[in-house]
């Protein structure tokens, strides 16, 4: 039992700060929430928070930790004028460079640097042509040995291999779910990773391939995680090839519903965006990296019932996340103020609870115990009204002190549990092998 004394309480949905609380953590679960009740429950350990910020764990609802070693890249990369040509001379080139050492401490240091910034979970999307078979579970692996939650799944596509890489992507994901289903089945609440059925883009996976992604969500009963419209080219090779908007094309195969993620969605036209909210799927947007990659910006935002953030492979640090989500949202006219960001970095959590069979965002009992302790000294009165305030001009990811992930510390006082030096020490070597094996592609 690990007892919680002294707690300031912040709630995102509904927004809430509570002071002088204690929180009681049973096995993966939160046992109990109150004033003063530290003192019944003395078996186990108790931390005493001294007025710290207690929040939900933050969750990252759409990531490529994949691409873990890619920063800083030194490798050599063809001038790229659009974003098709980044894919193909950076994405394309990387993920077919990585092996399973690379995977390997490439999930490592990103599980590592998500809990580092407060994100106890992570929806990851995973592209390694050459090591396909396996590369789920070395994933997965990952996220356990540092103890992070997460979901993830194998981006399903035809761009390298045509039709067999495809059988071979859906085999990946259905073998993983089969994998997620049996811990489930014998964890009794305590198993870390769970399975989506994934693909890459619309313009990569050909009709043939949607009906197998869709047999494979009928068999393991999991969700497509898949990119839409990210770059006008995705609509206009639709259009051109199968004479129909993106969203209306996966909806014809079955792919949109309530386990569904849609990544980017940057030039859905209303109608598709009024399928997505009839099947109660989700659009998580990515500001960071349509910045980065000058996509464009999405202004369909506040006409989605389900919208969550992700990061696209730019780390998984929410706090920032949210600030660039929100300051680009206001650069571009919108109408939206942090409120809506805040609910919009909840949303992850219900994610979560369309996989994992359990409750997940609220410091209450019942839920997971998937908790962010906070050394955040608030300039200025902090309540429910400002929460999403404070984020967006003042606490982030370094006032992260302690991370709690399925009732188990990871990060205490900003230090792992785990040794990590060796880990980073290995993924410099790792990191260099894979720039090296970029260039030696064809």
């Amino acid at each position: 039992m690990l007892v919680l004394k002294n707690a300031t309480l912040v709630e995102f949905q509904p927004p809430a700060v509570q002071t002088g609380m204690d929180i009681v953590i049973d096995g993966t679960e939160i046992l109990a929430v109150g004033a003063g009740i530290a003192g019944s429950y003395r078996n186990g350990r108790t931390v005493d928070l001294a007025g710290k910020l207690v929040m939900p764990g933050l969750v990252c609802s759409h990531n490529h930790f994949y691409s873990g070693l890619a920063r800083g890249i030194m490798a050599n990369i063809k001038p790229s004028p659009d974003f098709i040509s980044v894919l193909e001379n950076l994405w394309w080139r990387l993920d077919r460079a990585i092996d399973e050492e690379i995977l390997y401490y490439s999930g490592m240091v990103c599980s590592l640097e998500a809990i580092r910034c407060g994100t106890t979970a992570v929806i990851d999307h995973h592209a390694s042509p050459n090591f396909i078979k396996g590369s789920l579970a070395t994933l997965k692996k990952a996220f356990e040995e540092v103890g992070l939650r997460g979901i993830t799944c194998y981006e399903t596509t035809d761009r390298n291999g045509g039709m067999q890489e495809v059988e071979d992507g859906v085999a990946e994901n259905v073998d993983f779910a089969h994998l997620c289903e049996a811990d489930k089945h014998k964890s009794n609440g305590g198993y870390l990773v769970e399975a989506m059925i994934g693909a890459h883009a619309p313009v990569t996976v050909p009709d043939g391939a949607l009906a197998l992604l869709a047999e494979a969500v009928r068999e393991t009963g999991r969700g497509l995680h898949i990119h839409v419209a990210e770059d006008r080219y995705d609509v206009s090779y639709s259009h051109h090839h199968y004479k129909k908007d993106l969203i209306v094309r996966l909806t014809d195969f079955g792919l949109v519903n309530d386990k569904a993620v849609l990544a980017h969605g940057v030039y859905l036209p209303g109608e598709d965006v009024e399928l997505i909210n009839r099947h109660d799927a989700y659009l998580v947007h990515n500001a960071r990296s349509n910045m980065n990659n000058h996509v464009g910006y999405n202004h369909k935002i506040p006409l989605y019932k389900h919208f969550a953030l992700g990061t696209d492979g730019m780390g998984s640090d929410m706090l920032e996340e949210f600030k660039f989500a929100y300051f680009k949202h206001k650069d571009e006219g919108g109408p939206l103020w942090p409120d809506s960001f805040l609910k919009f970095l909840a949303n992850g959590n219900d994610l979560l609870a369309r996989y994992f069979d359990a409750r997940f965002g609220r410091i209450a009992p019942g839920y997971k115990a998937d908790l962010t302790v906070l050394a955040y000294d608030a300039p200025t009165p902090l309540v429910a009204d400002n929460i999403g305030g404070h984020i967006a001009f003042g606490l982030d990811s370094r006032d992260v002190e302690t991370v709690i992930v399925n009732g188990r510390i990871i990060l205490e006082n900003r230090q792992f549990v785990l040794a990590v030096e060796s880990i980073y020490k290995q993924a410099r070597k790792a990191a260099k092998r894979l720039w090296g094996n970029m260039d030696r592609l064809p």
